[in-house]
């Protein structure tokens, strides 16, 4: 099988280990499945999509709609190489998944609006699926209502025009998108459980996902969720683009 591809772009060693982590035991790949690349680390030449069965791109500090004069250098640099990168995919329509701040790159890149109208607080909200969510293969066996991860600062406020939503939330109406056949980005997390929260909750406590002096209020509440479903995302994903 074709390896898949990681594109990551989290500083912090604990996050980012714990993240890579998370997509190996949820889409049931082993390291050498798995390749993973720390966009954040260092210049990234454009990956030769030919050599991989399909790309995943893991949530970042970053967020697309910050004011260009407060962005740093490196996350400029990341966020031009993923937007070549998706001119490649989108032009092949190459099978992709971005988790959260994949939904703002292939957001903005297909035209729609990303900013924080619809930011959502750290906890566990309810997905519901549209008609075509419920008949799209990369949601199957997933219930037609289901929990998932949220913990943003921004979001797809308006749907690229060539997209088909999938999933929303009350909070926050597009949750997940594919654009052609398959493209896919979500809003919530396909790759978190509680033990990855709370691992994420220690790494950006501070960092302007829930309100001041709120930490512990937050952890209780997720502490009592229960969110089992989003990782079938992941293994479908791998059943379905996993090639030779």
């Amino acid at each position: 099988m074709k390896p898949f591809l990681l594109l990551a772009s989290r500083a912090e060693d604990d996050a980012a280990d714990d993240e890579y982590g998370a997509f190996l035991r949820f889409a049931d790949l082993s390291p050498d499945q798995l390749h993973r690349i720390r966009m954040e680390a260092g210049p990234t030449p454009p990956p030769d999509l030919d050599r991989y069965s399909g790309i995943l791109v893991g949530g970042s500090p970053f967020n697309s709609s910050d004011d260009p004069s407060t962005k740093s250098d490196v996350q400029r640099r990341v966020e031009a190489e993923l937007a070549a990168l998706l001119d490649d995919v989108v032009a092949r329509d190459f099978p992709f998944l971005g988790a959260c701040y994949g939904i703002g790159t292939l957001g903005l890149h297909q035209g729609g609006v990303v900013d924080q109208t619809y930011a959502e607080v750290v906890g566990a909200v309810p997905i519901t699926l549209t008609a075509a969510g419920r008949d799209d293969p990369l949601l199957a066996g997933l219930s037609p209502q289901f929990n998932a991860f949220v913990g943003h600062k921004e979001a797809c406020s308006v749907l690229p025009p060539d997209a088909t939503l999938l999933g929303s939330s009350p909070s926050c109406p597009v949750q997940i998108f594919r654009v052609g056949r398959n493209m896919y980005a979500t809003q919530f997390h396909p790759e978190l459980d509680l033990p990855g929260l709370l691992t994420r909750l220690a790494v950006y406590d501070r960092h302007g996902y829930y309100p001041p002096g709120e930490a512990e209020t937050v952890l209780a509440e997720v502490r009592r969720s229960r969110v089992t479903e989003p990782p079938q995302i992941l293994r479908n994903f791998v059943i379905r683009y996993a090639r030779d």
